[in-house]
């Protein structure tokens, strides 16, 4: 099991004030983020004084490694990008890819998911009312009904397909990309419905198959908008099966270990997701998988 590698300093959320406290400490440390992007270094996130930004929405992240405290600084879209030195720039999750260490990147999902839901949920969804920010940016209270609310997170699984025999495996191109590029089959959890049955019910209205078999990989945490990926992989029950629904998916293709190799160090025969995703992650670990 993967031990997050960022402490969230949930200890520190009840207290009152605290963003406040926390920024005018010299140590303190922000992650600053506009519009889906955060600033950065060539291979890392760009950690400035607290006191920089001003025009913000403020949350705590938790503390770094050596901890140091570290708030969020979501700028809102009318904030005019800051200057930036000649290492520095502006990108956003899809742009970085693999390029950051493991526990940056789950520092920069936390900004970029928490910076989208303050800039974008500052009314009760229940009567409309305006809320105040608590628990240092984790939650929103009502001022007028008094509920409380708190950041949103919608699962989804994403899965694997494979042969009976292992040897091949099942990708879906989807509208959205024009056939450009071939990726793992997903789809979100309804309401009343388990992770099981997403991958079951998702896996035959989009590919045509059934699956006699499916275990659980992975997750991840995906801010685009606000997702969680559950990760499968799952084997097939009848391969001739396999067709397209014509509208969200407009192929299917079986391909070979050679094939995926191929695609993964770029030569083709078609595009596959990038080094940031799960579902890279999920056809590496078929391919890696010989046993």
């Amino acid at each position: 099991m993967q031990r997050p590698s960022l402490d969230r300093a949930a200890d520190l959320r009840e207290e009152p004030e605290v963003i406040d406290r926390l920024r005018h400490e010299p140590g303190t440390r922000a992650i600053v983020v506009r519009e889906g992007r955060a600033r950065v270094t060539s291979s890392a996130l760009l950690r400035v004084p607290s006191s920089e930004p001003v025009d913000a929405a403020w949350a705590l992240l938790g503390r770094d490694a050596d901890g140091t405290p570290l708030l969020l600084a979501a700028l809102s879209p009318e904030v005019e990008a800051v200057d930036t030195a000649p290492d520095e720039t502006w990108l956003g999750l899809r742009d970085l890819g693999a390029r950051l260490e493991p526990a940056e990147t789950e520092l920069l999902i936390e900004a970029l998911a928490l910076a989208a839901w303050l800039r974008d949920a500052p009314f009760c969804p229940a009567c409309g009312g305006a809320t105040e920010l608590r628990q240092a940016g984790w939650s929103r209270h009502c001022l007028v009904c008094g509920r409380q609310h708190f950041p949103r997170t919608d699962p989804a699984v994403i899965v694997a397909v494979e042969s009976a025999d292992g040897e091949r495996l099942l990708l879906g191109a989807n509208a959205n990309w024009g056939g450009r590029m071939y990726s793992c089959f997903a789809g979100f959890v309804e309401a009343g419905e388990s992770l099981e049955s997403t991958v079951h019910r998702e896996i035959e209205e989009e590919s045509g198959v059934r699956l006699s078999a499916l275990r659980y990989l992975s997750s991840q945490a995906w801010p685009f908008p606000r997702s969680l990926m559950v990760g499968f992989r799952a084997v097939v029950d009848d391969e001739a099966a396999a067709r397209p629904d014509g509208e969200e998916i407009i192929d299917v293709r079986w391909f070979t270990r050679a094939e995926i190799a191929s695609a993964l160090d770029g030569a083709g025969p078609v595009g596959l997701p990038g080094p940031a995703s799960i579902a890279r992650a999920l056809i590496i670990d078929w391919l890696e998988d010989t046993a």
